[in-house]
């Protein structure tokens, strides 16, 4: 399905005392949709995750992307040079495994109020940090399909510190597919084939896509190691994913 017409708006996430800002993308013909929680990289919901959450109302879902540093710096935008890495690897160091999966059932909520959304059909795709939180976020029983670029540390580390993500697979109760670029200089390959294993081992409907060629970052259009070869596979994955797990209803 694809639409010709979106709206798009910035809109607050209520969370007990903490709006979140979000950014909310969907159809904008009348209807009900399924809808999908775009998590950000380390640079906040900037121009790339902004145009994700389009590219997915224009296949007819409604989707949201929220800010994920609320608590530390609201507003925060960034683009790829090495100052704003440096910020927002400082800011992605301040949030917590806890709070994250907070603010995303926070997100589901307000999905779920709307009157175009589809209460039962909900999920989740993320990049570089966003794909380490969809990873959590996985654990959660609304969502029902994760789409997780190139996250790193999830074999090792988990937002705030404890156990590793990876231990947290288990929980994980519905489809995932992971991406990552074979030259992805922070990812090693056997941090990608851990998290194939343990995805095997606890039964977990999955398929990791690895591409030759393609660093860290490949998805992203406005970064300097976008591969469109890879990013264009990766999307048709991504499309075929979401249209098996969250069937569209509209009307």
């Amino acid at each position: 399905m694809t639409n010709t017409e979106i709206r798009t708006t910035q809109v607050k996430v209520p969370n007990g005392d903490l709006q979140i800002d979000a950014y909310l993308a969907e159809p904008a013909k009348k209807g009900t949709f399924p809808a999908v929680i775009v998590i950000q990289e380390i640079f906040g919901v900037n121009i790339h995750i902004r145009e994700v959450a389009e590219k997915f109302a224009l296949e007819g879902y409604v989707a949201i992307a929220p800010t994920l540093f609320q608590r530390t710096a609201p507003g925060f935008e960034a683009g790829y040079n090495p100052e704003d890495i440096q910020k927002g690897r400082q800011y992605k160091e301040q949030t917590k495994a806890d709070e994250i999966l907070s603010d995303v059932q926070a997100a589901i909520a307000y999905l779920k109020a709307l009157p175009n959304v589809q209460a039962d059909a909900i999920g989740s795709i993320g990049f570089c940090f966003g794909g380490h939180v969809v990873y959590l976020a996985a654990t959660l029983p609304d969502i029902k399909v994760t789409a997780s670029f190139y996250g790193g540390g999830i074999t090792n580390s988990t937002p705030g510190g404890g156990e590793p993500t990876i231990t947290r697979t288990p929980d994980i109760k519905s489809p995932i597919y992971a991406f990552f670029g074979l030259e992805d200089q922070g990812i090693p390959l056997e941090h990608t084939q851990q998290i194939e294993a343990e995805l095997k081992k606890y039964h977990i409907p999955h398929a990791i896509f690895r591409y030759e060629g393609a660093g860290h970052g490949f998805f992203c259009n406005h970064r300097a190691s976008y591969n469109s070869e890879a990013a264009a596979d990766a999307w048709k994955n991504v499309v075929e994913l979401f249209q098996k797990n969250l069937q569209l209803q509209t009307v």
